[in-house]
């Protein structure tokens, strides 16, 4: 290992100016110095991280704690028009201006075909901002990055509101989905990074129940408007997107920077002041031992070159990004679906228009609150646990489904149908959702973060496209007409994920990001990781 200094300067500042020792270069992107961090004061701020209980880390960062919730409100935007598509296909004046006949229903819908392109349009677009993502915080950074796509995502709203035909709203959406891929790719990233690891899991939680919150502004919104008889009915809605992007760009402008991406960058005082921004002054952990801190993680992943794509596939960090990459296309397979069309779905249980729209809200009102049980769970139980046994729970409650669906049609049968699609509804965002959240933000190596988690949501699109385009044909009554029993086509492919699952994904709980890193570079089986005990002197 490095020669360390063995005197404890009093900052990063200082640590800059010491003259460079003949032991090895600390990783420095920008300006390749070498100098040596103080391992002493590194191992004494992990020490403390350990020793910190939940509430005394919300005390000790109180403003980290802030700065994540302010960034996970970027992921209202993508849930607030991807379940605004799922509620105008149910929105009868929606319908009306933009559908076909029904002389079935004797009234106009929208076909099958364009439920599905709607509801893609979105991914389409956020496919390519996640792509975009990656290379631009990594040479940028979070917030700028973040700012530029809520600015971007502000115009596009315009063509989505002014849109008077189906390619239009077809377009918009493409457009919009954009600047999502930026947010959804950096903001599980940022919040991980800003707060101490007592704070990972509920931090990252957060943009599970920001999804919720999303969904449940929508479904306010529609179930106010959906009624009107006037262009109104899907205007309005249209228009109220512009609540959030501005103000959320003036947040971020002031907020700091992740202090693990300065470090990256060599801006090892621009480092210190984050971290003080991000704590109280009688925090116990000194900045300049956390900054040590990270820079000591980061020697474990040393490398000079900028990172790249193909990184992402060698070695160790193949392991990595093959469990992000799995763990957000999973999303798709064990229940999100059913809950990102839960007014249509509960329409084609025979629930009346208001009724559908009222059981929608309380949907997206109960994950709310499932997700904020979560923290609970993911703080005690492990990210593990409650990702695996969450997504078996969901597919007992999916075959369920699929029975109720199958014992014929009446009226007990649809009210049952509709009960069990809530439940997989609201039990998605009690394990297998928030819990996603948190391992995709931990598994990911310091340098490669931006790109991994960047190319883990392109999975999930890769995945969340096709299944969207199914998803519309097994429920619309003029495809497949499946209804409930689609409940048996998910309950397979969950129990698919949840078997991968169980074989592949660690339990990182109560883990420092350089145990993190050691435990993978050991090649530990990941069910073997709670037992396995890395010193805190190990450098490998």
């Amino acid at each position: 290992m490095n020669n360390v200094t063995t005197e404890k300067p009093t900052s990063v500042s200082e640590v800059e100016a010491l003259p460079a020792s003949t032991g090895g270069p600390v990783y420095n992107a920008d300006e390749k110095v070498d100098v040596d961090y103080n391992r002493t004061g590194a191992i004494d701020a992990e020490k403390i991280e350990f020793k910190m209980t939940v509430l005394e880390a919300v005390k000790a960062y109180p403003a980290a704690s802030w700065w994540a919730f302010v960034m996970s409100c970027t992921i209202i935007m993508e849930s607030y028009c991807v379940f605004l598509m799922g509620q105008f296909i149910a929105t009868q004046k929606f319908a009306d201006d933009f559908g076909v006949y029904s002389p079935n229903k004797k009234k106009f819908i929208i076909e099958a075909s364009w439920q599905s392109a709607f509801q893609c349009s979105g991914p389409v677009g956020a496919f390519m901002g996640v792509f975009m993502a990656g290379p631009i915080t990594s040479r940028i950074g979070y917030r700028w990055a973040t700012i530029g796509g809520l600015m971007f995502l502000n115009a596009f709203i315009f063509i989505f509101y002014f849109g008077n035909s189906q390619g239009m709203f077809f377009a918009a959406q493409i457009l919009e989905g954009i600047p999502w891929g930026i947010f959804i790719a950096n903001a599980p990233a940022y919040c991980s990074e800003i707060v101490p690891m007592r704070l990972r899991a509920p931090a990252t939680q957060m943009l599970q129940m920001f999804w919720a919150i999303g969904a449940i502004i929508v479904g306010g919104i529609t179930y106010h408007y959906q009624s009107r008889d006037d262009a109104s009915a899907y205007r309005v809605p249209i228009a109220l997107q512009w609540m959030f992007p501005t103000p959320l760009a003036i947040l971020l402008f002031i907020a700091p920077e992740s202090p693990w991406w300065l470090v990256r960058k060599g801006r090892l005082a621009e480092a210190e002041a984050s971290v003080k921004r991000l704590g109280r002054a009688s925090a116990t952990e000194d900045p300049a031992d956390a900054v040590a801190m990270m820079r000591r993680t980061i020697e474990l992943e040393k490398n000079d070159t900028q990172p790249s794509l193909l990184e992402l596939w060698k070695g160790t960090d193949l392991y990595r990004t093959l469990i992000v990459c799995g763990v957000y296309a999973s999303q798709n397979l064990t229940g999100n679906l059913i809950a990102n069309q839960a007014v249509y779905f509960f329409k084609q249980a025979g629930m009346a228009d208001n009724t559908a729209f009222g059981l929608g809200l309380i949907t997206s009102a109960l994950q709310w609150i499932m997700v904020m049980l979560s923290w609970v769970l993911t703080t005690y139980l492990g990210r593990r646990t409650i990702y695996v046994y969450g997504q078996l729970i969901n597919c007992v409650f999916l075959i369920a489904l699929g029975i109720a669906a199958s014992v014929g049609r009446s009226t007990a049968a649809s009210n049952a149908q509709a009960s069990l699609g809530l439940i997989v509804s609201v039990l998605f965002c009690l394990g297998p959702a928030p819990a996603s959240w948190v391992i995709i933000g931990e598994t990911s190596s310091i340098r490669l973060r931006p790109l991994t988690t960047g190319i883990g949501r392109g999975a999930y699109y890769m995945v969340n496209i096709p299944c969207i385009f199914l998803a519309s044909y097994m429920l619309n009554d003029d495809k497949w007409n499946l209804g409930g029993k689609s409940g048996y086509i998910w309950a397979g492919t969950a129990f698919f994920c949840t078997a991968m699952a169980w074989f592949w994904i660690p339990e990182m709980k109560h883990r420092s990001y350089r145990e993190i890193d050691i435990l993978f570079q050991r090649h530990v089986p990941a069910r073997k990781w709670k037992q396995t005990v890395v010193d805190i002197n190990d450098d490998e």
